[in-house]
């Protein structure tokens, strides 16, 4: 049996990817990105949750989007899967135009690496956001309920906090 930490011993690492669009086909983006990330080098998909319809975060002049996560297993550091997974994003559409929680074509968020804590200018793991977004709770316990998220503690007491406020699952992965 292999204790907790083998999968770092072994140069891989269990990762959580948030995925996101309300732009276009949104479902059909969500399923494209699960394909490409599946593509990534080093990285196997172990999970993918449901699809899940919620209203949008910022202006409410927007669709609504879709939501998913993925768990994978990857031997890329955080910023190189970050790197990727920005490419994944530029190759359907995504324009950053600095507004922020606006519509956009997709959105991947790099939502826990491993038990790691990850703080620089151009990331930081896990998610700021991850314990108030129930669009990313909800899908993260069905694909890992008993999870433990750094600096936060129990994903179950995440969700106990947090309202579904009217997130729905719309597809089954």
């Amino acid at each position: 049996m292999c204790p907790s930490d083998c999968s770092k011993r072994f140069g891989k690492v269990v990762v959580f990817i948030g995925l996101g669009a309300n732009l276009g086909d949104s479902v059909k983006t969500i399923k494209s990105a699960r394909a490409a990330i599946n593509r990534i080098a080093g990285t196997r998909e172990l999970a993918f949750s449901g699809l899940y319809r919620s209203a949008p975060m910022g202006p409410a002049d927007q669709p609504d989007y879709v939501n998913a996560v993925m768990a994978v297993e990857t031997t890329l550091e955080p910023l190189a899967l970050l790197r990727e997974l920005q490419a994944i994003e530029n190759a359907h559409g995504r324009v950053r135009k600095g507004e922020r929680w606006g519509p956009r074509t997709l959105d991947l968020d790099l939502l826990l690496y491993g038990d790691e804590t990850v703080a620089s200018d151009v990331l930081t793991v896990p998610h700021p956001g991850i314990a108030e977004r129930e669009f990313v709770l909800y899908p993260l316990a069905e694909i890992a309920p008993d999870l433990h998220i750094p600096g936060r503690g129990p994903l179950a007491d995440l969700i106990r906090n947090c309202p579904q406020r009217g997130l729905k699952v719309i597809d089954h992965a």
